[in-house]
């Protein structure tokens, strides 16, 4: 492995890969570039409807990765599929908010035991593995300082970043134990081709992309004037592949963001803009996610650039630009 990402060895044989998640909106995007770099990958996902798996994400690749529809819950399976692997990147999980606080038990399952269940296989089976988590600014909370370091407090709002926090935790611990080579990235607000757009469950941007196209106004809860930061999924994807190809991610957690923080508003009209028309409209926030807004976030991703030398290079207009074109052409594959 190479100090900025996963190389081929001399010998021109890839690596063995996994890729838990790998028919979702970032898993589909690491299963693309490692392919193309002759590594051979495995992709598990047990395409679950709310979750984003979709096979029409690997359409392009289909012949070049191998794909499992299997459960990361389930044991026996994990067992299998880790045996071999020289990296496994963990993205399977479940990202909604506002379904981990109408079903608490089933985020607690799929975000904090299906990990133990992977961690357990690698630590009896394929000890030696490495292992990237991906885990979410959710942990943080409310911030009490912005950019946000790795160094902030954790104090989650709901359910599903408490069972995230645990889910990276037992990451940490795994190496801290037992020695296992694990990294966790806190990712915040991944946008791009390939997430969900059918409602707000992935990503907020995901239903106001698809509003546009719709021609509906984009809705935006609040006066609109919360600051966030976003990245773009080829950014995220080449975090991973650094943190992946790096010594010095072992045990670590990294901050992953853009450093460019955006009003919802703003970002709301430079939708518009890209678009050349549209519109959207401040409503109130609903009960539910209005006890668990965090007001304004962004991170300071400053330990990634120092120690591994990552950095985004994508602008919001031109990831929106990119994100607004693919689903003016595929988005009948995402609409239902």
């Amino acid at each position: 492995m190479g100090a900025t990402g996963i190389d081929v060895p001399p010998s021109g044989d890839g690596l063995k890969v996994l890729v838990t998640g790998g028919l979702g909106f970032i898993g589909s995007h690491l299963a693309r570039r490692l392919a193309g770099h002759g590594h051979d990958v495995t992709l598990v996902d047990n395409l679950m409807p709310e979750h984003g798996g979709n096979l029409f994400n690997v359409a392009r690749i289909d012949g070049r990765v191998q794909i499992n529809i299997s459960d990361m819950r389930d044991a026996s399976a994990m067992r299998h599929l880790v045996k071999g692997r020289d990296v496994i990147f963990n993205l399977a999980g479940q990202s909604s908010h506002i379904d981990s606080i109408r079903n608490p038990y089933a985020d607690a399952d799929i975000n904090s035991r299906a990990q133990i269940t992977l961690l357990e296989s690698c630590r009896r089976y394929n000890p030696g593995v490495k292992v990237l988590y991906a885990s979410t600014r959710q942990i943080y909370g409310k911030p009490d300082y912005l950019p946000v370091d790795e160094k902030h407090p954790l104090r989650p709002v709901d359910i599903n970043g408490i069972n995230k926090m645990a889910g990276e935790m037992y990451h940490t611990l795994y190496h801290q134990i037992y020695g296992m080579d694990t990294c966790s990235l806190r990712l915040t607000n991944t946008y791009g081709p390939h997430m969900r757009v059918k409602d707000s469950r992935q990503n907020f941007l995901g239903i106001w992309i698809k509003r546009i196209l719709d021609g509906q106004p984009i809705e935006i809860f609040g006066s609109g004037t919360q600051v966030r930061d976003f990245s773009y999924v080829d950014d995220v994807v080449d975090a991973f592949l650094a943190c992946a190809g790096s010594d010095r991610a072992a045990g670590e957690v990294f901050n992953v963001g853009s450093g460019e923080a955006v009003s919802l508003v703003d970002v709301a009209r430079l939708l518009i803009e890209i678009n050349r028309g549209g519109e959207y409209r401040l409503i109130p926030f609903p009960p539910e996610r209005k006890v668990i807004d965090i007001g304004d976030y962004y991170t300071d991703y400053g330990k990634i650039r120092d120690m591994i030398g990552w950095q985004p290079g994508t602008a919001l207009r031109d990831g929106l630009e990119r994100t607004l074109g693919f689903y003016r052409t595929y988005g009948k594959h995402y609409w239902e």
